[in-house]
């Protein structure tokens, strides 16, 4: 995806998030985010979105901690969360496309990043403040969502952080029904290493275990916001197990 489709997917978003936020309630408990009300999620989301912009605005070349979740709550805080998330897409259009500044995952270049790395963090916690409200979940558009399964297999599970260890190694799929993307996943004792596979293709390497639904479904239940009842699980299902149970991304 372009720079701009991402900004364009965070604006999108974030307006869905605060709207499902403000139908919810701030006290209403969020069923995705054991322990977290509405108030929770907003004040995460909205001290994200500000930390993000610092670095597209300000340039900031070295990690700088975060300045902290806001202390509001109420309409205040839904004011908070849609200043702040308008903020954050207005810096990403504005800024030159050779920005420099701090970036955590590989990307074409920093202004990439963010733009695509925002634009995930607010689509899954829109899907939280959703699941708050009650009701169906907005429709994400099929190329948005295996995005978004390229970021988390191969940009944050790759990092030491990831907990998805296998003592003997092993072989996952993750394969996208409506899209015909597919990744290839190796398990061991180290951090998950993917490769994509191109799309469509009809020659894939045998593995111990695939799972599979269209993009917006396997997206979702990558993220733990669906039950893993919403894959097709081919082989080892103790596989998916395994990601269910040590996948978690904060």
């Amino acid at each position: 995806m372009k720079i701009t489709e991402h900004i364009r997917s965070l604006a999108l978003e974030g307006r869905l998030l605060a709207d499902a936020a403000q139908e919810a309630g701030t006290g209403a408990p969020v069923p995705t985010c054991p322990g977290w009300q509405v108030g929770d999620l907003l004040r995460h989301t909205a001290m994200v979105h500000t930390w993000a912009a610092a670095f597209v605005t300000e340039g900031h070349t070295s990690y700088v901690p975060e300045a902290g979740e806001p202390d509001l709550d109420g309409p205040e805080l839904l004011d908070r969360f849609r200043a702040g998330h308008r903020h954050l897409v207005e810096a990403l259009e504005r800024a030159p496309q050779d920005l420099e500044c701090w970036a955590f995952l590989p990307a074409p270049s920093p202004l990439a990043f963010w733009a695509r790395r925002q634009a995930h963090e607010t689509a899954i916690h829109r899907v939280d403040a959703e699941s708050a409200r009650g009701g169906s979940l907005s429709p994400m558009a099929s190329g948005h969502a295996a995005d978004g399964v390229d970021e988390l297999l191969s940009g944050l599970h790759a990092r030491p952080k990831s907990r998805v260890r296998t003592d003997v190694p092993r072989t996952l799929r993750v394969r996208a029904t409506d899209t015909g993307s597919a990744w290839t996943v190796q398990l061991s004792t180290e951090p998950p290493a993917t490769v994509r596979e191109e799309d469509g293709s009809s020659v894939l390497t045998p593995v111990d275990c695939e799972l599979s639904a269209p993009s917006q479904e396997l997206y979702l239940a990558l993220w733990n916001r669906l039950p893993l009842g919403v894959l097709t699980v081919t082989g080892d299902r103790s596989l998916a197990r395994l990601w269910r149970d040590s996948s978690s991304v904060l």
